[in-house]
């Protein structure tokens, strides 16, 4: 029983409408604006994604959905004048899954409900076209079978693979009535051998357990995973549609199609999609026949044609953007089947967001809301190189840009398994399916040699972000041989390939790549290529310069020396947020190090932190020099020393095999003792940060002046440095408090030997938890604070990043307990809580503390919204994230204030 007695749960295409996708799922709430729009919709009602909870929750439907069905069924029936499951001239309905967000291919859908034994009889009367029917029945046996009750699919797709040979034809269309008559005889053998029962001739238990089973794919395996992939909620459940059917498998003047509004995969306009002649939908997106391009249409059926172009510039004028449809032709009639805002490439994301703008559909405001930082990200990857020499292999359809280069694997296990070891692969298959995902996201790309831009391998690849070229034909590939065969060249499982994405080229090999022209674009060298580069350059640029018109985060780089600085510069970075010292210190500067380690007085000491004075302060005179009128933020020595020492047990070695050949070298010695002297089960968490500059006394000494003459020297040359000095793993105000009052000792020398008025300001790291509870406390003595996120995210969940990551975190997100690494997307309720409450403490104590963060995740997308809403000043990440992160600040500032005016 369900919680509210009055709760509805089937709602008639005439009920609803688009805004109600949480309760309809995206293609019922779609289904009842095209009806509301007035496009040809086939009748039918949608079960809501409430009753499926309620299934998933309880194990069983709602005890008023029955009811609620046979109500709407029978108003369906009505309307149509004919009943569900009649001998003569019966109703058939479709049930197809449809959860809130678009989840191509992974859930279930049954086609042709309501034939049996004796419909089938009737429907060839009633379209006086035997072959129909039965072709009809012969897939709803098929499907059924597989979906509802769990027979193995490749035992159908035998048994008509056998059928066509018995023929000596190729495709099913080529099957007639006899043999497909045949054929279910054999479906239903299959059935009752593989289920234990007979396949079932009541039309109302067919279409109950049809209306079961996609609630229970919900949670199969493959759409756990595809949610895991896209971040999408698994509290959500789906919707379920139960739709009249209309067939496009009556003859030559039927068929089914997928259309898009603009080329998914460039953003071109222009008319884009498949159509299939005398086939049902499942035949097109399956990829397994090989479908004609949408213009042909126009050949085969002008009146439909000109019915669907005219369709199609109402559903992108009513959505305001791509629009993916489905349509059946059914002699003649023209029907619409589903409309969704279509999934794309990053190009076409970039390219029709500015389009639309430029048509006067969405404001600039909504144009940022449409990319994404990830879609970004994508465009950044290296291109081919074209002027590269090469051997084609062949040629397919462009279905997801890139430049993927990998090892030809043939199965989806293989793919998986491969890619742990560490391998780069490349998919190839026939088609896929929905089975094939796993092996999908473990590839660099996926090569199929059927299907068009709506199959499901291209439909899935754009959607993830993969490259793919579908559709090479002149491939032969055999999966069970595990080969690809192509004008006579064998390509044996294991053989590198390489695939672009863009051209749908084929490449015997590793092929060179090149930068992408947006990267070229970021570092001021505009490329001066193709059109069609220049035209995605000029689309980035003019969202790019919203996103920095309208964001309040600032976005710093992580950089540690010019060189980086001056990249990162280029790429839009407003200083620099994170300076690791440390690294400094590494190279031929380990030998000055490892004799301040190896110090025993005072005067060893000096003459070592001495020696590394000058080199310290020409790298921050470089680092200055390079982001001039910048802030530059200096973390002070982090790591645990024994980072600058040898390994132990390679020390221990050489020692011992010195010892027996009695020339032992006295320095390894006493790198030895230091060695074990500095071990530390777990060093992380040991003598690191602010505890090395106490405890070693001059260590911090040395650098802050090193930062301070640097400063003053470019100060003194006419320009103008803006340095940071930060305190890292500062844990209570006490450390902070005494580090600060010898650097401001330092820093007033250093102005009154150089007459200048430096100004630089000291704060700290806030990575241990510790440090955000007592955030009011530190932020008496700091000036600023910057979450170091990678730390703090250790410290809160209790685990190492470098073990945990290769040791469980795998079976972790396999099982849900992450939805994604929390090292990779900030965690909101445990690390964000605690930077939250830093942040007020902060500035309840010091109003005007400047607040960033330094850590990765200061470059990913989902946490830079987070960290908006916290109130941050910047952001600080890598060079290559810093447009990245330019973008989100944006979006987020574009979103805050959008959610504002509502």
């Amino acid at each position: 029983m369900s919680e509210n007695k009055d709760q509805k749960f089937v709602y008639d295409f005439t009920e609803g409408n688009r805004d109600l996708k949480d309760l309809l799922g995206g293609k019922g709430a779609n289904l009842a604006e095209m009806t509301n729009l007035g496009l040809p919709v086939p009748p039918g009602f949608t079960i809501t994604t409430e009753a499926c909870k309620v299934y998933l929750d309880s194990g069983s439907a709602p005890a008023e959905l029955r009811d609620e069905v046979s109500a709407h069924l029978a108003a369906l029936e009505t309307k149509m004048g004919k009943k569900l499951g009649q001998s003569d001239d019966p109703l058939l309905v479709s049930v197809r899954s449809g959860a809130k967000f678009s989840m191509p291919g992974m859930m279930d859908t049954v086609l042709n409900i309501g034939l049996s034994d004796e419909s089938v009889v009737g429907l060839a009367a009633q379209a006086d076209n035997e072959r129909f029917a039965w072709d009809s029945y012969r897939r709803l046996i098929q499907m059924f079978g597989k979906t509802v009750l769990g027979v193995e699919g490749e035992l159908f797709e035998d048994a008509l693979d056998e059928a066509k040979a018995a023929k000596k034809v190729t495709v099913d269309t080529d099957l007639d009535a006899a043999d497909l008559k045949k054929l279910v005889k054999a479906f239903k053998k299959i059935v009752a051998k593989e289920a234990g029962r007979e396949f079932p001739q009541d039309a109302r238990e067919q279409l109950d357990l049809a209306v079961e089973a996609v609630f229970n794919s919900w949670n199969t395996d493959r759409a756990k995973l595809y949610r895991r992939q896209e971040r999408i909620p698994g509290d959500l459940g789906t919707a379920v549609n139960i739709c009249s059917m209309v067939f496009g498998n009556l003859g030559p003047d039927s068929g089914t199609g997928v259309a898009f509004t603009r080329d998914p995969a460039s953003g071109h306009q222009g008319v884009y999609g498949d159509y299939l002649q005398n086939a049902q939908g499942e035949d097109v997106v399956a990829g397994i026949r090989n479908t004609v391009p949408l213009a042909d249409l126009e050949a085969i059926d002008k009146a439909s044609y000109d019915q669907l172009m005219t369709i199609m510039e109402t559903l992108e004028t009513h959505y305001k953007d791509l629009c993916d449809i489905e349509f059946t032709i059914e002699r003649g009639q023209l029907w619409m089947l589903q409309t969704r805002v279509g999934k794309r490439t990053a190009g076409a994301a970039f390219r029709i967001a500015t389009q639309l703008v430029d048509q006067g559909l969405i404001d600039e405001a909504e144009a940022l809301q449409r990319v994404t930082g990830a879609q970004l990200a994508q465009l950044m990857f290296p291109r081919f190189d074209e002027s590269a020499k090469t051997t084609l292999l062949g040629r397919g359809i462009a279905a997801s840009p890139g430049a993927a280069v990998g090892k030809a694997v043939f199965d989806s296990y293989t793919a998986v398994k491969w890619s742990r070891s560490g391998e780069k692969v490349i998919l190839i298959r026939r088609e896929t399916n929905p089975d094939d995902l796993d092996g999908m996201i473990a590839s660099e790309g996926i090569l199929t040699s059927r299907g068009g831009k709506t199959s499901h391998a291209a439909v899935v690849a754009r959607g993830m972000g993969k490259t793919c070229v579908c559709g090479a034909e002149e491939l032969d590939v055999d999966t069970k041989r595990r080969r690809m065969t192509v004008g006579g060249q064998v390509i044996e499982e294991g053989d590198v390939v390489s695939i672009d994405g863009s051209t749908g080229k084929v490449y015997l090999g590793e092929v060179p790549v090149v930068p992408s022209p947006v990267v070229e674009y970021f570092e001021g060298r505009m490329h001066a290529g193709a059109d069609d580069a220049d035209e995605l350059v000029a689309a980035v640029h003019r969202i790019m310069a919203y996103a920095d018109r309208v964001r309040r985060l600032r976005v710093r780089a992580n950089a540690d020396n010019a060189e980086d600085a001056s990249r990162a510069r280029r790429f839009g970075a407003q200083g620099i947020g994170l300076c690791r010292t440390e690294h400094m210190f590494l190279g031929e500067r380990r030998e000055m190090v490892e004799r301040l380690i190896l110090a025993d007085t005072d005067s060893e000491r000096e003459e070592a932190l001495s020696a590394l004075l000058p080199l310290q302060k020409k790298d921050f005179v470089e680092l200055f020099e390079a982001m001039d009128g910048l802030p530059v933020t200096v973390r002070l020595l982090d790591p645990p020393l024994h980072e600058f020492l040898p390994d132990i047990t390679e020390l221990s070695v050489r020692v011992a095999l010195a010892e027996s050949r009695q020339d032992a070298n006295e320095n390894d010695l006493r790198l030895l003792q230091a060695v074990h002297k500095l071990h530390e089960q777990n060093p992380m968490l040991g003598l690191r940060g602010v505890r090395l500059g106490l405890v070693i006394p001059g260590l911090f000494a040395m650098q802050v002046r090193a930062i301070a003459e640097a400063a003053a020297e470019r100060k003194n040359a006419k320009g103008d440095p803006r340095a940071e000095i930060m305190v890292p793993l500062v844990g209570t105000v006490q450390e902070l408090e005494i580090v600060r009052e010898e650097a401001d000792a330092i820093i007033a020398e250093v102005e009154a030997a150089t007459g200048t008025s430096l100004k630089l300001s000291i704060g700290t790291m806030i990575e241990l938890p510790r440090a955000a509870l007592t955030a009011a406390q530190i932020a008496e003595a700091a000036q600023f604070f910057s979450f170091g996120t990678n730390d703090l995210t250790q410290t809160v969940w209790g685990f190492s990043r470098d073990d945990v990551e290769a040791s469980f975190f795998t079976a972790y997100l396999e099982k849900g307990i992450f939805g994604v690494s929390p090292f990779e997307t900030i965690d909101k309720d445990g690390v964000g809580s605690l930077v939250r409450h830093a942040v007020q403490q902060g500035r309840a104590t010091r109003p005007d503390l400047k607040l960033g963060v330094c850590g990765e995740h200061g470059g990913d997308p989902e946490s830079v919204h987070f960290f908006h809403e916290v109130g941050l000043d910047y952001v600080s990440c890598s060079p290559f994230r810093i447009p990245v992160a330019r973008l989100e600040a944006g979006r987020a500032a574009a979103e805050a204030k959008g959610s504002d005016s509502r």
